[in-house]
């Protein structure tokens, strides 16, 4: 994802709001994904472009995938639809055949007269999206996918111990000595440059998914963005231990981590074993250094794109989320939102979706949406003023904006929660297990569902049936509440503090309601 001789940075003209007039319903879409990038506005690293993105866009600060891996995320934010009703929690399933013939957001436009284009990983490969990703619903074309994916999990990292080469987890290259001299996600950059280049003159809207691998691990990313986050400038975690009271079933082991050859290496006991602090650091440091090559790759396809007639969206299947329109001021937004989210907005922002019905887990209908459309929230406030090619002022506005608060009065957060983000991850059982990250269907035993208000996470591990999809809330494995505003790491569960008993009741009964209806939420 380094991008050859044409790496610079993202300028963006400077616009005014009289030069965004618009044609109703006629705005190209550039949907950009990244693999498991997470939150790093907080961590030292100097994510350029991406920090761009977001000062001249909406930025959702707490916006929540609802399951945290790749295939259940990706269809469930391409969907609209959360994982229980698409009943997709693993890699082996295809929602049109298993759960309903639901619209996707690439369909959605393709039916109203886009272009649509899928390049790198955008739906997960494989069973869960029929092969094909999910061409041709969703695509105008059959989706691109770079030569040198077949190399993801190949002994290409040259290891600093055996001076071999090895399949790795921390994996910086030369990119000249990789299979096929580049990288999956530096031909998808390319091949995007290309589509938007030969489109310049073509009147139709597109939709263009770009998705890029990394910071997906192996950690495997041009050696020379180590050099963007100094080692010496890296912290360990605060929290390296479990979090006091959790319960053992929320643990993840990071079985796919351990599976590395530098990570066996260690011989870390399973499944409480911690990492040394040593190669904590490296593993951060090459995580972060992944990040910066796809934050250069962004600016350079942002550098492409004609923002007067472009909507742009930013995230992740493990999030962040931004939008980008002509009609939105930038602002940073701090309530509660959920992946699901995206179709809704999306929709709403190309003025496409005005009579588009919401619907439940039981809807079988072939469009409609369980996320909110988030434009009337991003149109509430007037900001500050629109890009600029200055990218000093830029960051210097971009610091010193006006965030909208966190603090809630206390006691009050739970009753007042109309702001919230539903999420889930399966369990194979109430132990850790290997099969504990990723457990297939046939294999899941417990399901955790987790609600999290501005101020509070709550989360109930619960008896779930894997063939009727059924959940039974008498019969709980564990229970979590975190105070965030006190507590941002999550590292003390309050569940058993007696003054956080009201709060545990009652977003108990939130989550209930929301999951399971018709359920007693005595």
């Amino acid at each position: 994802m380094i991008v050859k001789s044409t790496f610079f940075l993202l300028l963006f003209t400077q616009q005014t709001r009289s030069t965004f007039a618009r044609t109703e319903g006629n705005h190209n879409v550039l949907f950009i994904i990244v693999d498991d990038l997470r939150h790093l506005s907080e961590e030292n690293v100097n994510l350029t472009n991406i920090q761009k993105i977001r000062a001249g866009g909406v930025s959702f600060e707490h916006a929540y995938a609802q399951q945290a891996l790749c295939a259940p995320s990706r269809n469930s934010l391409l969907t609209g639809r959360r994982p229980d009703s698409l009943r997709l929690y693993d890699f082996y399933s295809y929602w049109r055949d298993t759960a309903g013939n639901f619209t996707t957001i690439p369909q959605f436009f393709k039916e109203n007269g886009y272009e649509t284009y899928s390049l790198g990983k955008v739906f997960h490969p494989g069973q869960s999206s029929n092969y094909t990703d999910d061409y041709p619903h969703s695509w105008s074309h059959y989706p691109y996918h770079p030569q040198t994916e077949i190399y993801k999990y190949a002994a290409v990292c040259k290891d600093y111990f055996t001076n071999k080469l090895e399949s790795n987890l921390v994996c910086p290259v030369n990119v000249k000595h990789q299979p096929g001299h580049s990288l999956p996600d530096l031909e998808s950059l390319d091949y995007a440059i290309n589509i938007l280049k030969e489109r310049l003159n073509n009147s139709k809207p597109y939709f263009l998914a770009v998705g890029f691998h990394k910071p997906h691990i192996p950690l495997k990313f041009p050696r020379k963005f180590l050099r963007k986050v100094p080692i010496g400038k890296v912290q360990p975690p605060r929290y390296p231990n479990m979090p006091k009271e959790m319960p053992l079933v929320a643990w993840h082991p990071w079985t796919d981590i351990r599976s590395r050859n530098d990570i066996k290496r260690l011989n870390i006991s399973f499944p409480m074993g911690t990492m040394p602090k040593k190669w904590s650091l490296k593993i951060r440091q090459s995580y972060f250094a992944a990040a910066t090559y796809i934050d250069a790759l962004i600016g350079v396809l942002m550098s492409h794109v004609n923002m007067r007639k472009t909507i742009v969206v930013l995230t992740s299947d493990h999030v962040p989320l931004v939008f980008v329109a002509p009609e939105l001021s930038p602002r940073i937004v701090h309530t509660p939102v959920e992946l699901v989210d995206i179709f809704p907005t999306l929709a709403g922002l190309a003025n496409l979706g005005q009579n588009i019905p919401k619907c439940n887990k039981e809807d079988k209908r072939q469009l409609c949406f369980e996320g909110k459309n988030l434009k009337p929230r991003m149109e509430r406030y007037e900001t500050r003023n629109y890009f600029t090619n200055n990218p000093e002022p830029i960051m210097e506005k971009y610091e010193t904006r006006n965030y909208f608060t966190n603090n809630l009065r206390p006691r009050m957060a739970y009753k007042t929660a109309k702001h919230f983000a539903i999420s889930q991850y399966p369990r194979p059982s109430k132990y850790p297990q290997r099969n504990s990250d990723k457990p297939r269907l046939k294999q899941i035993k417990i399901m955790g569902y987790s609600i999290r208000t501005k101020r509070y996470r709550y989360t109930a591990w619960v008896s779930f049936n894997n063939t009727s999809f059924t959940i039974n809330w008498n019969k709980i494995y564990g229970l979590e509440l975190y105070d965030h505003s006190i507590d941002p790491e999550e590292s003390n569960n309050l569940y058993l503090v007696s003054k956080y008993k009201d709060i545990h009741r009652a977003l108990s009964k939130l989550l209930r309601s929301h999951i399971d209806p018709k359920s007693s939420t005595n």
